[in-house]
C-alpha cells in the first residue's frame, strides 16, 4: 500500500494531434482543463467524439476509496464549454481507457477491463450515453489498454499483456481481423516489442506521412512517465517493424501536474491529454488500509 498516489488531470488541447506529433510539442496551444475532483479521486484517459456540433469527451473516473473506475461523459459545446456530465458505463470490475471510435455507421467503445479477465467491445445504441455489450474479443493473453486501428483492409489491435507487472508496461502485442467483432488472430511475432519505455499503448494511432504513429507510454522510470511516438514502418500479418520516432513533451508550467503524461488522443481539431502529480499522504495510506480491511472481512458469497 504505497504512500504516494497518482492523481491525473485531463485537458483539451486546441491543436490537431498530427501537428503535435510532427513538432513533438504541445507548447503554446490553449488548454481547457477538465474539473478537478475531491482528494484521492481523479479523471484520466480522455477520448472524444464530435457529433452535431458538440464534443463528447469520455473519461475514466477513479476513487482510491473503492479502486473501481467507471466511465463518465462530459459534453461540451462547439466552443468547448462544458454543458453536462454523466456516468455512461460501470461494471463489477475496474474500467478505464475508454477508447471510443466510429465504424460501420456506429459508435463503439473498447475500454480497458483486464480485471474482468478479458476484453469486451461495447456498441452505443442511444448516443451518447447508452451502451451495450457487443462482443467479447479473445486474444493470446488478457489485454491491457487495447487500441484498435483500421489499416490496409484489416482491423489491427495494439495492446499490452496483463500477465504480470512487467508485461503490463513492457510487452506490446498485436492482433488483426477482417471484422471488428470477431475473427481476431494474434500476430505470430508477439510480443512484437519488449521495452518499458515504448510498449504500452497510450492513445489513438494516426497516419502521418504514410506511417502509423502509435502513442505509447514511457514507463521506464514511473508508470505513465511520458508519451513517445512509435513509428510503425511495416505492419502485416507476418511482419512488424517499428522504432521510437520522438517523445511528446507536455506543456511547461503545469506544476504540480508535471510528473507524467500517459494519454495522447486525437479528436478532430483538438487533442486530449492527461498529466500527473503524486500525493504523499498518511491519510491516503489509511484509505488503503481501511479498504483492505473491509475486503478481508466482507461476507463470502456461497
Amino acid at each position: 500500500m504505497p504512500l504516494r498516489k497518482d492523481i491525473w488531470r485531463p485537458a483539451i488541447v486546441e491543436r490537431r494531434m498530427s501537428d503535435i506529433v510532427a513538432t513533438g510539442s504541445i507548447e503554446g496551444a490553449p488548454l481547457h482543463w477538465l474539473p478537478a475532483l475531491p482528494p484521492y479521486s481523479f479523471l484520466a484517459d480522455p477520448f472524444g467524439l464530435w457529433r452535431d456540433g458538440r464534443f463528447h469527451l469520455f473519461v475514466e473516473r477513479f476513487d482510491y476509496r473503492d479502486r473501481r473506475g467507471v466511465i463518465e461523459l462530459i459534453v461540451h459545446d462547439a466552443g468547448l464549454a462544458p454543458l453536462y456530465r454523466c456516468k455512461v458505463l460501470s461494471e463489477r470490475w475496474h474500467l478505464s481507457y475508454p477508447f471510443v471510435f466510429e465504424a460501420d455507421g456506429q459508435s463503439w467503445m473498447l475500454p480497458e477491463a483486464h480485471r474482468s479477465g478479458g476484453l469486451i467491445l461495447y456498441r452505443c445504441f442511444d448516443f451518447p450515453d447508452r451502451w451495450e455489450r457487443a462482443a467479447r474479443i479473445e486474444l493470446d493473453c488478457v489485454p491491457v489498454d487495447a487500441t484498435p486501428f483500421w489499416h490496409d483492409g484489416l482491423w489491427w489491435l495494439f495492446y499490452a499483456a496483463a500477465d504480470d507487472r512487467h508485461s503490463k508496461v513492457a510487452h506490446l502485442h498485436v492482433a488483426f481481423s477482417e471484422r471488428l467483432t470477431d475473427g481476431w488472430r494474434p500476430h505470430p511475432a508477439n510480443p512484437v516489442r519488449r521495452d518499458s519505455a515504448s510498449a504500452r499503448p497510450g492513445g489513438t494511432p494516426i497516419l502521418l506521412d504514410g506511417r502509423i504513429m502509435l502513442p505509447v507510454q514511457d514507463c521506464s522510470h514511473t508508470y505513465g512517465g511520458g508519451i513517445a511516438m512509435l513509428a510503425i514502418e511495416r505492419l502485416t500479418p507476418d511482419d512488424f517493424v517499428a522504432h521510437v520516432e520522438r517523445s511528446i513533451a507536455p506543456p511547461a508550467g503545469l506544476h504540480p501536474f508535471d510528473e507524467g503524461m500517459h494519454t495522447l488522443s486525437a479528436a478532430g481539431e483538438v487533442t486530449l491529454i492527461d498529466v500527473k502529480r503524486t500525493m504523499l499522504s498518511l491519510h491516503g495510506l489509511a484509505i488503503e488500509a481501511r479498504r483492505e480491511t473491509q475486503r478481508l472481512f466482507a461476507p463470502r458469497r456461497r
